[in-house]
């Protein structure tokens, strides 16, 4: 996902209600988000203000993005940062190594990583694809009830 900053970042921090506002955020969900461990602020002002920077705000869009467009629990959210923040290490500490033993132990580390990531996907897809199933078949009873009314029928069709 390719996020660009907004525009009112200007390579500088921004307060927390800055960000909220530029985000459609609560502040209290930021807040909320961080005592989660899913964000860490980029740094305190002298009066112990949140200061955010384009990294945060990318992620606070990603954390919102998996929350509202995808539907994800903060849980699984922090799951799936937490497993991305794990393959950024491990990809580092693959090219930071030539030993194959090492680079083995990564691999396979990285692979019980994303089996967890492919195992939360899918679960979320398989019960999206459930509501899915369940508003079709409310669609189908109310077609077949349409129908039967538009015959002349008393629309009682199961």
């Amino acid at each position: 996902m390719t996020v660009s900053p907004p525009p009112a970042i200007g390579g500088g921090l921004l307060k927390i209600q800055e960000v909220a506002s530029e985000l459609g955020l609560t502040t209290r969900s930021i807040r909320y988000y961080e005592e989660l461990g899913l964000l860490s602020p980029a740094a305190r002002s002298d009066g112990a203000y949140r200061l955010y920077d384009s990294s945060d705000i990318d992620r606070l869009r990603f954390i919102k993005g998996l929350r509202d467009d995808a539907g994800f629990s903060l849980a699984e959210i922090s799951q799936l940062l937490e497993d991305e923040e794990a393959r950024v290490q491990s990809r580092e500490a693959f090219s930071h190594t030539e030993d194959p033993a090492e680079r083995r132990d990564i691999v396979v580390g990285s692979l019980a990583r994303v089996e967890r990531q492919a195992r939360i996907l899918r679960d979320k897809i398989a019960r999206l694809e459930s509501m899915v199933e369940a508003v079709d078949g409310r669609l189908e009873r109310l077609n077949r009830r349409l129908a039967d009314l538009d015959a002349g029928g008393s629309g009682s069709v199961k």
